[in-house]
């Protein structure tokens, strides 16, 4: 959050808490009720009800208990009726914007009933009560509710979508490290065929200049021939080795992020990020697999996880390592709606043949 938008936060929520206060506080001192009872409680509770406000954003759950226990206060003490709509409404908008909807949901039907019974108690005409204003309240209440929770959904779609498009980021990053791992490979290879092509032929010159200075003096001529052909040789082999470390060196722009399960904590924080809670098991450790199947493995978890962030709607996610003999099984299964039980599963099997 930037430092604009949090200073528009507090404004708005300032001005809505003086909203509240100034509600509650008119609804008070109006009395239509007849309690009788105003006093400077009543006052004191309206302002309250409006400085919870300013702290609606940092504990929601915090803010719709205690304006539900204010609201239940007011009963009690027998002040001047207050109404649910205005001083409940914002907290319960609040808690279903956080993702707390239960909470408001469960507050806005205690507080309904709890009112209900109040006010019949009080005497209010069970007509008006029941067949208008408890409709009129319920309907707002509902609302309040209903748009928090449209709007916590907003917000982690555009939090999965941010960290969708930071796997795919990832994974491109990931796919060119490759193809750069590759090309180092192809070139360490050329590498040893140059320097082992030069060298094998200062190995033959030097094996007969040694001879040509063993059979006679008259051959010193020849030996010292072959041997300028060895220096020659010798020669062009440190170049070409020199010209490809270099580019061996100069070859590796990504610092070596390629795919690896080394990196399964970033890969699980970035999907966490996104509000999906990610459970892992038994993954291999450092060298314990092949290098082309710890990839491999890497790059099915990484594709399972963002397609559960794209379609599988889910909000946990398993994923399980077991070896079993000469394969590494890969298993990751969401609890989204999938299959007829619930969630996706992706399954792998990779042989764990080969160099590691």
């Amino acid at each position: 959050m930037t430092r604009q938008s949090g200073r528009q936060d507090v404004i708005v929520d300032a001005l809505l808490g003086f909203a509240v206060f100034a509600v509650v506080a008119i609804a008070a001192g109006a009395d239509v009720t007849g309690t009788g009872n105003l006093t400077p409680l009543a006052y004191a509770l309206a302002a309250v009800l409006g400085g919870l406000m300013l702290v609606r954003r940092r504990w929601p759950v915090l803010v719709v208990l205690a304006t539900s226990a204010l609201i239940v206060a007011n009963y009690v003490l027998d002040l001047p009726t207050i109404g649910l709509a205005v001083p409940a409404a914002a907290a319960l908008y609040s808690a279903a914007e956080a993702g707390r909807t239960t909470w408001s949901v469960g507050a806005a039907a205690g507080l309904l009933l709890v009112s209900t019974l109040a006010r019949l108690g009080q005497g209010t005409d069970p007509a008006y009560l029941l067949g208008y204003e408890l409709a009129s309240t319920v309907a707002i209440m509902g609302a309040a509710i209903a748009l928090g929770h449209v709007q916590w959904q907003r917000l982690r779609a555009e939090r999965q979508r941010a960290r969708i498009a930071a796997l795919d980021a990832q994974a491109r990053a990931a796919e060119a490290a490759e193809v750069v791992a590759l090309e180092r490979t192809r070139i360490a290879r050329d590498l040893h065929d140059a320097v082992g092509h030069h060298l094998s032929v200062v190995s033959l010159h030097a094996a007969v200049a040694a001879e040509a200075l063993d059979d006679a003096p008259a051959d010193v001529d020849e030996a010292r021939a072959e041997l300028g052909h060895v220096r020659q040789a010798s020669r062009a082999a440190l170049s070409e080795m020199r010209a490809t470390v270099r580019a061996l060196r100069d070859s590796d722009p990504d610092g070596g992020r390629v795919a690896s399960l080394a990196r399964m904590d970033e890969l699980v924080a970035s999907v966490g990020e996104a509000g999906v809670e990610v459970r892992v098991e038994g993954a291999p450790a450092a060298g314990e697999v092949p290098g082309m199947v710890d990839a491999t493995a890497f790059r099915v978890v990484q594709e399972a996880l963002t397609n559960t962030l794209r379609h599988a709607g889910a909000s946990r996610v398993r994923v399980a390592f077991t070896r079993e003999g000469e394969e590494l099984d890969v298993v990751v299964a969401d609890d989204g709606g999938g299959r007829p039980d619930g969630g996706f599963r992706v399954r792998a099997r990779l042989p764990l043949g080969g160099d590691r």
